[in-house]
């Protein structure tokens, strides 16, 4: 068995190295921008577009609030609740002491995202005087257990592959914003720790995957192969209720939200973000293993994966 080693989480994980995350120039605030705008699909609608520059930042703050939000809630949510089993020795893996503990440190990265999350949300909200508008993550999370939601003996296993694809995917998210120097530094800086961290997650994940599937019977392998692209979809598909909620406060009138947010969320350009940020964890799957099962080719063209070679 070979899964990625963090052996040098003591010295290089973001809880042990780095100093907490603060808003410490008041004048960025006022003058920088909150989040970039091509990651913001409804602030490039014609509609928004034609709107004062207060209210794009408004917009731009609510998208990085619930950003933030949603990275907290799907840290303790999603991603805690698989990786305490892995931990505790109750994922359904057969794993090694060390691989357990490597699970532990990840637990402790994952609550300190949640952590630091909320508290940049707070001082940018204070700061900028700018209010976060309520954010509720249960539909999210319900849209996302609903894969295999009909065979309940498949539950945990169907939790385990969540947290796989979302720790393999590459966002330009996490790329593009760390080296923005228009942003507010806070952010630029949250989003890098986080980067640091999930580099080696990722590397972790990917190995526990490859000892996941030697494990599984072939019946499973049949099962999880044909989950695969629905957890993948539902882990990506963007929500709007933030954007809709964001839109109404800057006086958008209902037909006008409609059109912005078919517009900006159209079935086409999301499966296509789609696609590009799973392309790695495609490839995992592929050198796994994951294509050679029957029917499995079919099951992801049909969720919109228009090739796997």
């Amino acid at each position: 068995m070979r899964i990625t080693s963090l052996n040098t989480w003591y010295e290089k994980a973001s809880v042990r190295h780095f100093d907490r995350l603060m808003v410490d120039k008041d004048e960025e605030i006022a003058t920088k921008k909150f989040f970039p705008a091509h990651i913001i699909p409804h602030l490039q609608h014609p509609l928004v577009a034609a709107r004062p520059l207060a209210q794009h930042r408004y917009l731009a703050a609510q998208y990085l609030y619930q950003w933030l939000h949603f990275t907290a809630r799907f840290e303790v949510e999603v991603v805690l609740r698989t990786t305490h089993r892995i931990a505790d020795g109750v994922s359904g893996l057969e794993l090694p002491r060390s691989v357990r503990r490597d699970a532990m440190k990840i637990c402790v990265d994952e609550q300190y995202h949640a952590l630091y999350s909320v508290d940049v949300a707070d001082q940018i909200e204070d700061r900028s005087g700018i209010p976060a508008l309520p954010y509720d993550f249960a539909p999210f999370v319900r849209h996302l257990d609903g894969v295999g939601a009909s065979d309940p003996q498949y539950t945990k296993l169907v939790q385990l592959l969540q947290v796989v694809v979302f720790e393999t995917l590459i966002t330009s998210l996490l790329d593009d914003v760390p080296r923005d120097p228009e942003l507010i530094s806070v952010v630029r800086e949250t989003v890098r720790d986080h980067a640091t961290d999930e580099s080696y997650h990722h590397a972790y994940f990917a190995s526990l995957f490859m000892e996941l599937w030697t494990q599984l019977s072939p019946v499973d392998r049949r099962v999880v192969a044909h989950l695969l692209p629905q957890v993948i979809v539902r882990s990506l598909q963007p929500a709007t209720r933030s954007a809709r909620l964001a839109l109404e406060q800057v006086g958008f009138s209902t037909a006008q939200i409609e059109d912005i947010l078919a517009d900006s969320y159209g079935p086409q350009p999301v499966m296509d973000g789609i696609r590009h940020a799973a392309r790695r964890t495609i490839g995992l799957f592929r050198r796994a293993g994951v294509f050679e099962v029957p029917g499995a080719q079919d099951a992801f063209h049909q969720a919109g994966f228009r090739s796997t070679a």
